[in-house]
C-alpha cells in the first residue's frame, strides 16, 4: 500500500537515502580488519590464559596431591570405610546426570 501511494515526506525520505554513498578510501575494510583481529586475540586470550595457569600451578598441585596420598595412607581404613559408607554409588551418580541431561535439553526444546 505504501509503495502505491506516496505523500511528500515519503518522497523527500526517499531522495535522502536514495543518494549515491560516500567513498571512504578504505577506511570500512580497516575497521572490519580491526574488529576480526580483536575477535581472534578474544578467542585465543582464555587458552593461552589456562596454559600458562595450569603450567605454572602444576608443580604445587603435584605437591598437595603427593602430601593428600600420604595422609590418606596414615588413616586408618575403619574410618576410610565408615565415611565412604555414605556416598552414592557410580550407577546412582551416571542416572543422576543422566536424568539432569535430559531434564535441560527437555526444557531447551520447550523454550523453542
Amino acid at each position: 500500500m505504501a509503495d502505491k501511494i506516496k505523500d511528500a515526506e515519503d518522497k523527500f525520505l526517499e531522495s535522502l537515502f536514495g543518494a549515491e554513498t560516500i567513498a571512504d578510501d578504505g577506511f570500512s575494510e580497516r575497521i572490519v580488519v580491526k574488529i576480526r583481529r580483536r575477535q581472534w586475540l578474544q578467542r585465543l586470550t582464555l587458552p593461552i590464559a589456562a596454559a600458562i595457569g595450569a603450567a605454572i600451578a602444576f608443580k604445587p598441585a603435584v605437591a598437595v596431591f603427593s602430601i593428600a596420598t600420604r595422609l590418606l595412607v596414615a588413616v586408618p581404613n575403619e574410618m576410610v570405610v565408615s565415611a565412604t559408607s555414605w556416598l552414592p554409588s557410580l550407577q546412582m551418580v551416571v542416572t543422576g546426570g543422566m536424568l539432569l541431561a535430559v531434564a535441560m535439553f527437555g526444557l531447551r526444546m520447550l523454550e523453542d
